[in-house]
Order: structure tokens, then C-alpha cells, then sequence
């Protein structure tokens, strides 16, 4: 290691969302270059540095700093530079040398005990003396609140959000209750707060730490789909987390309500708690959905014989269930249709957009996720858009909390529309249909599409089955498979899945294989070889396209192994190739990735083949796959182009949003189509190995499913109902609210 210090000359470059800064540092003469996270520093402040120097193959010698502390500048020389360098705004090279003259060795605690003083010299107002002693105040408050908090084990990062949120109120709250920090900062969760609690001294058993703690189960919980717990689930999740007893947690239940907190309600003859969001979302969604469900007064017989002209005209032919669908869009404020792959929801959806067409109304169609958007579009030659785009979100910007994303269109702005048509609902989550509900005017047919035995949305609730199961809306189910479906054996085995039926794994396909390996090793050999050899020909499509889905993240064939494995063989190491390794991940260049958490804010461009941009916007989302194009190490920023040649600047430390797709869950390919799947099948928990898991892997493809492996598992996960059960009370919410009526 190295020690340094000398005067900040330039600040070459800068990312002002994690502070990483390449800056110059004359020292005692000599010129040397610093790289590291730097907060609040500015030209011409005095630093001492350590670090280790290294050797840069394009920029040369320069030091990677460990450690640095801000020096307040203790020679006249010193201070001149450092008034002159622009750190204090109002002061130039010509100021500072007049303020240096008039107090000479006395300049800094004139600033900071008698600032008044700077109105002697000629050029300073008392307001501008003010002002400046203002900003040397601030900065040496900064400095003293980086210390205190370092000495605690707080990194710089969350330092400077910390200081950001509280400013000199940091060492009460810190003192008194750091829990606060989880409700007020992004990035501080319970366990970061616990911790810096721990070293501050606050007690096992204090009030504030059970309170956090409770709603920090509850936040789990909702990472896990559910909405609410069980009181007693609550309780021994909660008594495990913060290591007391249940009396100790069960106490402040009562309390948490009357805070409005938490919301305690009897379901199904227990008591069940929620976090007060959850509980009024679910509220506020049902009372919306009851206010959109009117009835349409054209009669029915008026209906058909429109819809029979409209039949003959553009020979599309319909069953029953679906002229029936038909008949409900017209005449429903809300409709649900839902059914497998092969039922004709695709030809239902495109007779509605014909038939409100020749009504001349205004339609807008939307799905999840951009890839369902993008089937949405080619299978009815309308646009349709991501429900995000629809509502027309915009971030704060800066501010990483989705909490605080903002859609432009709510009850104040709605969509100008007759219908909104939403695809793939069973993958909509009870925070994205309250959104979507606000932005839809009664009046405003809505028609919610999608396959009810598909796994659930990964965010929180349970909606379309809650909806469907309450009883209080019309709902279409379409069961025919139609003659072209039938000649596919994707979806005939999909339906045979679902109903619990024998799938005949033997029988000769051209588009259901199921290849029988033994062993982790050879299942994952015989993926290799259909991915990079095989199936790219067979369905006319690149490597990139292909899918391997699999149930889980851990495991001989969960998706880390998988992912590190696939890398080697589809895209191997070279000295052409970039890469940048990160928590025990490298990315490549040439990687296939996955966006897996929204980021609301982020922003993507496209450009034409000249690097024009043509477009752009902000927003990538949970489930976007894209490749590595670029990676710079120099300004740290890894390049990333996703679907419709958005490309997306992410910073080093930006890089834990995501992750290698080679292969990916089952769970995280909801709403996408592939032109061909590959599922290894190998035994894993139960709870994981479900029906509706594979059948959702399933009718994930389009051309040609392989699945490789243990045929016995296959018909293990086939003969298991079991789902994973999801507390969610939309139903009860909606039921509740037809009892007002």
C-alpha cells in the first residue's frame, strides 16, 4: 500500500450515483492518478489517500484508492488553492487571493466563527460572506458525519444517503431508533439497520426492533407472494428473525394497529395480519373492479347478429364459448376470459378488436412484460405496449424507490379509451392492477385475458384466480382445443398436464421430445448439444433464442450451475471479449443476461446503424433478457442491448440487477414465447416440483419442447396439485364489498 497526499487538480470523470471518480492529485510536485468512490470531494481540496498503485494497459500507472480522509488545508498556499479551486461557489482565483491577503494563517476560523467579517473586502456583500460561510459549515459537517458513521461500519455509500436523508439529525436517529433508516432509505433493510443498531447499543428487546422486525416478516412475506400471514406464521417467523419469544412479539400487534401499522382481520377462522398497504391495496383494488363490473344495454340478439355479419365478412369462425365472449365484451364493464393454450383466446381477442372497430371506439391493448406485448402484437396486428408503457410511468429521478415511480396516467389523468384489453393477467400482481385500475374510468370496458393454472404473479397477490374464484365478475372459460391446436403435441400434452392425464413420453413428436438421462452431468451434456447444435436448425433460430427453463435456483441443475456451466461452452473466454467478474459471477461480452428486478429510472436508447439514436426512454423490467455488448472497465460501465436494440448503460455496482440467462426459472419465463424450450427433469423438493410448474414451462414454446432427463420426476411433478400456498384476500375484499351494494 501507498500513502499520498496532495491537492485534487481535476476531476476527469465522475458518476454521481456511486461516486466512482478517476481524479488527478499533484503531490509535492509529481502528478498521480486516483480511482475509487469518492463523495462530495471537489477540485482543490487537500487529500491523503492510500491505496495500492497498479498499471493500466491504456491509461498507465495510477493508484486504486483503499481509504482517503479530506485534509482541511493548514498553510496560507494551501488555503488560497483551495478557496480558488470553485469548491465554494462564489469564490474565484482572484477572490481567494484578496481573503488570503486581508487574514492571512486566520482565514478558516474567520469562516467558520466570524464569516461577517468577509464583508470587509471589497467584491463580498454580507449576504455573498453568509453564503460562503454557509458552504464551509456544511462541508466540515459532512466530513465530521462520514467519521462518526465509518466508525460504525457504515460503508461511504450509504453514508452520504444517510447524511442525504437526516443531515445533523443523523446522530439522534442513529442514537435513538436507526430502525427509522429502513422505513426512510433505500438500500437499508431490516438486517443493515439490526446491525448498525447492534453496534450502537440498542437492546435485543427494544420496542422500536420488534416493531421493524414485525414488518420486515411482512415484507418477506410479500416477497413471497403473499399479502398477509396467519397470525401465528407471523409470529414464529418473526420470533426466529429477532431471536425473542412470541410473548415479546405478540404485544405489539395491538399496538402496530392502532399505529395503522398493521391490519388484523379473521379469514377463514383465524386472524390474519397484513401491513396496512397490502390491506388497503386489496380494498382499493376491489372497490375499483366493483365500480368498472356494469352492465351494457345492446341486446344480446342485436349483438349476434352483428357478430355473425362481422363472422361471414372476415371468415373467422367461433365456437359457442367464444361468439359468448364476444357478446360479454360488448356488454360488460369488466370481462375475464380465460383458457389453455389452443382454446382460440388469440381469434376471441381479434373478433372483439373487429367488432369494437366497426363501433368506432378507441382500444388499447397491453401485457405485462415487453415480450408478451411483443406476441400481443404480432398474433392481432395491433400495438400493443407493456402495462408500464400503457400507464406511462416515469421515475423520480435519482430515486431508486419503486414506492415513488409515478404513472402520468391515474383516476386525475385515465386512459382515453372505450376498452383496454390486458394479456397474460395471471402474471399481473395486486400492486400493478391497483395502478392499472386507477387509470380506467367507469364506463371503460376492461377485458382481462390469461391462463388461470399458470404459475401466479411473482409480486405479490393472487389476482386473476381471486377475481375468478369471488364469483362477482363474468368470466368466459374457453376448454375447446381447435383442429390446428390438436395436430400440435405442445399443446395437446399441455392440456393432458393440466387435467392430470397420462402424457405418452414414448410416442414419436416432432414437437414434444423427451430425451432419458440419468445423471445431473448427462442431462446437462445432452442441453448443451440441442442448444448449440441441435434444435437452432430444427426451428430456425439462433442459439440466443433457445431457452433452457428449469424449476430451481440451487443445485446440481438449478440455474447458478447451469448458467456457469452453459458460459463455458456457448460463450467461451477470449482476449477479444471483455469481461468484468462480480460476487463470484464474470460477464463477457457476448453474455445473454437478465434484467431481475425493475428499475423504473434506468435509462435505454436505440440507434440507428450510423449510432444515431432514434429513441429512447427509461425503464427496464423484471424479466427482460438482453446480451453484453461492451464492457469498460476504465469508466466502469458494462453495456448491455436488450429486445428492439435498447441499449443500457449499467455502472459496476448496477450489475447486481443482473444475471447470466442461459438458463433461467420457470417462474421468470411467465409471459415469454420461445421458439423452442429445453426443461431438464431431475428430482428436486416437492413444493417446487408442481403441475402448474411444468405446464407453464410447457406452453412456453412455440415450435418444439425438449425435456431431458428422469421420466418418472416428469410424471411425479404431472401428478402433483400441490401449489404453493399463497396468502392472498382479494377475494374476500371483493366479496365484502357486493355485500355494500
Amino acid at each position: 500500500m501507498a500513502t499520498v497526499c496532495g491537492f485534487v487538480e481535476k476531476i476527469k470523470y465522475r458518476n454521481e450515483d456511486n461516486g466512482y471518480t478517476v481524479l488527478s492529485l499533484e503531490a509535492e510536485g509529481e502528478e498521480y492518478t486516483l480511482v475509487g468512490s469518492f463523495h462530495y470531494i471537489s477540485e482543490g481540496e487537500m487529500v491523503e489517500a492510500v491505496g495500492a498503485m497498479t498499471e493500466h494497459p491504456v491509461y498507465g500507472e495510477q493508484m486504486t484508492v483503499e481509504s482517503y480522509e479530506i485534509k482541511s488545508p493548514e498553510d496560507t498556499a494551501a488555503m488560497e488553492r483551495y478557496l480558488g479551486s470553485g469548491a465554494i461557489k462564489g469564490i474565484g482565483a482572484a477572490l481567494a487571493a484578496r481573503i488570503i491577503r486581508r487574514f492571512k494563517a486566520d482565514t478558516f476560523r474567520v469562516l467558520e466563527e466570524e464569516p461577517e467579517r468577509l464583508s470587509e473586502i471589497k467584491g463580498i456583500s454580507e449576504k455573498m460572506a453568509m453564503s460562503i460561510s454557509q458552504q464551509v459549515e456544511e462541508k466540515k459537517e459532512m466530513r465530521q458525519a462520514m467519521m462518526f458513521l465509518q466508525n460504525y461500519g457504515i460503508t461511504m455509500n450509504l453514508a452520504v444517503k444517510i447524511y442525504q436523508e437526516y443531515g445533523p439529525r443523523l446522530y439522534g436517529v442513529l442514537k435513538e431508533n436507526p430502525y427509522q433508516m429502513a422505513d426512510d432509505i433505500p438500500g437499508v433493510g431490516f438486517k443493515m439497520a439490526d446491525e448498525i443498531a447492534r453496534k450502537v447499543g440498542i437492546f435485543t428487546d427494544s420496542d422500536f426492533r420488534i416493531k421493524c422486525g414485525v414488518l420486515y416478516t411482512l415484507l418477506q412475506a410479500a416477497g413471497n407472494g403473499h399479502t398477509y400471514l396467519p397470525e401465528d406464521e407471523l409470529l414464529n417467523h418473526a420470533s426466529e428473525l429477532l431471536k425473542v419469544e412470541k410473548q415479546s412479539i405478540e404485544k405489539h400487534l395491538m399496538d402496530m394497529q392502532l399505529d395503522k401499522r398493521l391490519v388484523i382481520r379473521e379469514t377463514e377462522g383465524r386472524r390474519t395480519v397484513y401491513s396496512s398497504q397490502y390491506y388497503y391495496m386489496e380494498l382499493n383494488v376491489a372497490k375499483m373492479l366493483h365500480d368498472l363490473n356494469v352492465k351494457g344495454t345492446m341486446a344480446e340478439e342485436e349483438i349476434r347478429s352483428r357478430l355473425l355479419k362481422l363472422q361471414k365478412e372476415t371468415e373467422m369462425e367461433l365456437d359457442e364459448k367464444q361468439a359468448q365472449a364476444v357478446v360479454e365484451a360488448v356488454n360488460s364493464g369488466l370481462l375475464i376470459i380465460t383458457g389453455g393454450p389452443g382454446t382460440g383466446k388469440t381469434t376471441t381477442i381479434n373478433t372483439i378488436i373487429r367488432f369494437f372497430e366497426r363501433e368506432e371506439m378507441e382500444i388499447l391493448l397491453a401485457a405485462p412484460t415487453g415480450r408478451a406485448a411483443k406476441r400481443m402484437t404480432e398474433a392481432t396486428g395491433y400495438e400493443a405496449r407493456t402495462i408500464h408503457r400503457l400507464l406511462e410511468l416515469t421515475g423520480v429521478p435519482g430515486d431508486e424507490r419503486s414506492a415513488h415511480m409515478h404513472f402520468d396516467r391515474n383516476e386525475e389523468n385515465p386512459l382515453d379509451a372505450d376498452a383496454v384489453i390486458i394479456d397474460e393477467t395471471s402474471m399481473v400482481d395486486i400492486h400493478l392492477m391497483q395502478s392499472l385500475l386507477k387509470a380506467v374510468n367507469p364506463g371503460t370496458r376492461l377485458i382481462l385475458v390469461g391462463d388461470v393454472n399458470q404459475l401466479p404473479s411473482v409480486g405479490p397477490g393472487n389476482v386473476l384466480r381471486d377475481m375468478i374464484d369471488s364469483g362477482s365478475f363474468n368470466v368466459v372459460m374457453l376448454t375447446k382445443i381447435f383442429r390446428q391446436a390438436i395436430q400440435s403435441d405442445i399443446v395437446v400434452n399441455a392440456h393432458k398436464i393440466n387435467a392430470g392425464e397420462e402424457v405418452p413420453l414414448g410416442k414419436k413428436s416432432n414437437d414434444f421430445l423427451f430425451i432419458k438421462r440419468e445423471e445431473p452431468n448427462a442431462i446437462i451434456n445432452a442441453m448443451i448439444t440441442l442448444v448449440q447444435d441441435k434444435l437452432p436448425g430444427y426451428v430456425n433460430a439462433k442459439t440466443y433464442d433457445i431457452q433452457i427453463l428449469t424449476p430451481m435456483r440451487k443445485g446440481a441443475i438449478g440455474v447458478e450451475r447451469l448458467n456457469s456451466i452453459l458460459q463455458e461452452y456457448l460463450n467461451p473466454p477470449s482476449e477479444e471479449k471483455a469481461e468484468k467478474e462480480l460476487s463470484g459471477v464474470t460477464y463477457r461480452v457476448g453474455d445473454k443476461v437478465m434484467q431481475i428486478k425493475n428499475n423504473y429510472n434506468i435509462e435505454w436508447v436505440v440507434q440507428n446503424k450510423y449510432g444515431i439514436p432514434v429513441d429512447k426512454g427509461t425503464g427496464i423490467y423484471n424479466g427482460d433478457i438482453g446480451v453484453i455488448r461492451e464492457i469498460n472497465g476504465f469508466a466502469e460501465l458494462v453495456t448491455v442491448e436488450f429486445d428492439e436494440g435498447k441499449a443500457v448503460d449499467y455502472s459496476f455496482k448496477q450489475l447486481e440487477e443482473l444475471e447470466l440467462a442461459y438458463a433461467i426459472t420457470i417462474h421468470k419465463s411467465q409471459g415469454s414465447e420461445y421458439p423452442a424450450v429445453v426443461i431438464p427433469v431431475f428430482s428436486g423438493p416437492r413444493m417446487l416440483m408442481t403441475r402448474n410448474l411444468i405446464y407453464t414451462a410447457v406452453t412456453r414454446a412455440k415450435s418444439c419442447v425438449c425435456l431431458v432427463g428422469m421420466p418418472e420426476v416428469f410424471h411425479e411433478m404431472a401428478g402433483n396439485e400441490m401449489e404453493q400456498r399463497r396468502y392472498s384476500g382479494l377475494k374476500e375484499r371483493i366479496l365484502e364489498i357486493s355485500l355494500l351494494d
